[in-house]
């Protein structure tokens, strides 16, 4: 298999657009697996760093044009104040030095560019469930929770990933090589961090990134990750760790399932166990033990 694998043709990594023309990201994490690149190593950040420069420095060089057109932000009107602005911003080591001139002198039409936002819906009903934003794909065979009209609880679904089912297109449907298929539990919560604090280099308002640590993380090395987090530049840190006794979230791991037991009162005060990915008769309807105990546990069900 060459460097490329797998990869189909009509793979594209999408910007899609949000409110007004701020521009977006998703797809990143499975063009890392079809393109052989280990998320969070250095290919793979300067992989990031790439798209990201384009992205921003296209943008602010729209932005500066339009302030041609239309007139600057008034809050840049002033000399004093566009200065003040360029200084709070990354523009010093990342903008184009002629863009960064040009901005200084006449400013831009706005003055925020760049947000990575959550992507789910879009990366699954308009990327056929690619990687969604800068994350590594969750899985490549889950299970999805959806709420469907009638019924009583959440349904359990199976989906598979972008580069899961382009490579089973081309290769047949024969096993995913473990070594190119890494998922998000894969990847070492620093490995995680670190791209995040790549993509902070060019993003000027908020970044969705979900570490995820595992189940067994010791509480000292939990802590540490908020400090690695700072010390890297990141805004911000949100962190992962499934923890069934909570809730078992929208997307669940087949192992997860499996390996949490969940126990159901009756009315008589006896009380049965079943695994999370085992089918349970209640009601009239047929849910997964998890689904059911959620939504017993939480109130909802049946007012779904």
């Amino acid at each position: 298999m060459n460097r490329v694998g797998f990869a189909l043709g009509n793979f594209q990594l999408r910007v899609p657009r949000t409110r007004g023309d701020e521009p977006g990201i998703t797809g990143f994490g499975s063009a890392c697996v079809m393109m052989g690149m280990r998320y969070g190593d250095d290919e793979s950040k300067d992989f990031l760093d790439r798209i990201l420069s384009d992205m921003v420095n296209h943008g602010w060089d729209a932005g500066f044009g339009l302030a041609d057109e239309k007139g600057t932000a008034p809050i840049l009107s002033e000399k004093a104040d566009r200065v003040k602005f360029c200084q709070s911003r990354y523009f010093d080591n990342t903008l184009d030095h002629d863009l960064l001139d040009a901005i200084l002198r006449k400013g831009s039409r706005f003055t925020h560019h760049t947000s990575i936002a959550p992507t789910g819906t879009i990366s699954l009903s308009l990327g056929n469930n690619c990687s969604s934003g800068i994350e590594p794909s969750f899985a490549h065979e889950y299970t999805r929770n959806i709420i469907k009209p009638g019924k009583k609880a959440k349904e359990s679904v199976p989906v598979y990933s972008y580069e899961a089912l382009a490579y089973r297109q081309t290769m047949g449907r024969v096993p995913l090589p473990d070594e190119r298929f890494y998922s998000a539990s894969d990847v070492s919560p620093r490995d995680h961090i670190d791209i995040q604090a790549t993509a902070q280099r060019w993003v000027d308002s908020s970044i969705s990134k979900t570490i995820n640590v595992p189940t067994d993380y010791q509480f000292d090395d939990f802590k540490e990750l908020y400090r690695y987090a700072w010390e890297k530049g990141c805004k911000g840190c949100t962190t992962f760790r499934f923890n069934p006794d909570v809730t078992q979230g929208v997307l669940i791991k087949q192992d997860d399932l499996k390996s949490t037991v969940y126990t159901f009162t009756l009315s008589d005060g006896s009380t049965v166990q079943a695994r999370g990915d085992e089918m349970i008769e209640y009601n009239g309807e047929s849910q997964t033990a998890a689904n059911l105990h959620d939504a017993i546990k939480d109130g909802y069900y049946g007012r779904l």
